[in-house]
């Protein structure tokens, strides 16, 4: 819940700031070794959207996978969750790269329409 209060709150601010009169899709970046379960930040996002802006909006979670880098020769490479050793030498002197991060990618708003209140000069 703590985790996705904070994509909320953000979402929520960048929208008021925006004039944004609804949020209509939020697109979330989330990495596998976070260890967010989808189910659980959809529970998240239903529970805590209600009363907000962002009531009923769409929410779109794509997942990164884990990638690590040998520290032994520099092999770049892609994991699951429990094995980081080195597919090229073996090594488990490895550094995760990528898959811990969380952003959020983007957001749809409804914007409220420009109306012109000013009337056109018409010559009589």
């Amino acid at each position: 819940m703590g985790l996705m209060q904070g994509v909320l709150d953000t979402v929520q601010t960048a929208a008021e700031d925006a004039g944004a009169e609804r949020v209509l899709k939020i697109s979330l970046s989330v990495g596998e070794m976070t260890e967010a379960v989808a189910e659980a930040l959809e529970f998240a996002f239903e529970a805590l959207t209600d009363d907000t802006i962002m009531e009923g909006a769409e929410l779109s979670i794509t997942y990164i996978k884990p990638r690590s880098r040998c520290n032994a020769c520099g092999n770049e490479f892609e994991h699951d969750r429990f094995h980081i050793g080195c597919p090229t030498c073996g090594s488990i002197d490895t550094e995760l790269i990528a898959g811990k991060e969380l952003y959020i990618d983007s957001m749809e708003v409804d914007m409220p329409d420009d109306e012109d209140d000013t009337e056109d000069d018409v010559p009589a």
